[in-house]
């Protein structure tokens, strides 16, 4: 191998390192920016939703994370619009939960 070869060699390797630790920074920021996002869902539900309630969700939350997920992003608009009195009792998320949750449908077969 020449020394042409081998700075040629350095150079590209050089640049694939670059590319990889800016497409690291880049995916760092992502996900500080989910963090951030997340935060203030966090603060914005301790906000409307009574410790009961919460604590409901939070159980929820174990057992069918995208269905909570998605009663929070429920919870978060309605808060946002304004359509929010006050805040979240237990009743209140039941009743929510209820609305939300699809209807199961019961198959019946017979055999003949």
């Amino acid at each position: 191998m020449g020394d042409d070869e081998l700075a040629e060699i350095r150079r590209r390797r050089m640049a694939e390192l670059q590319q990889q630790q800016m497409g690291q920074g880049a995916m760092e920021e992502e996900i500080q920016k989910q963090k951030q996002a997340e935060n203030q869902l966090h603060l914005i539900l301790m906000q409307i939703l009574e410790p009961e309630a919460r604590e409901r969700l939070n159980t929820i939350k174990m057992t069918k994370p995208e269905f909570a997920k998605a009663v929070e992003q429920q919870l978060v608009m309605l808060a946002q619009s304004g359509r929010l009195k006050g805040r979240i009792t237990d009743e209140q998320l039941k009743h929510l939960l209820k609305q939300l949750v699809p209807e199961k449908k019961d198959y019946n077969i017979t055999r003949r």
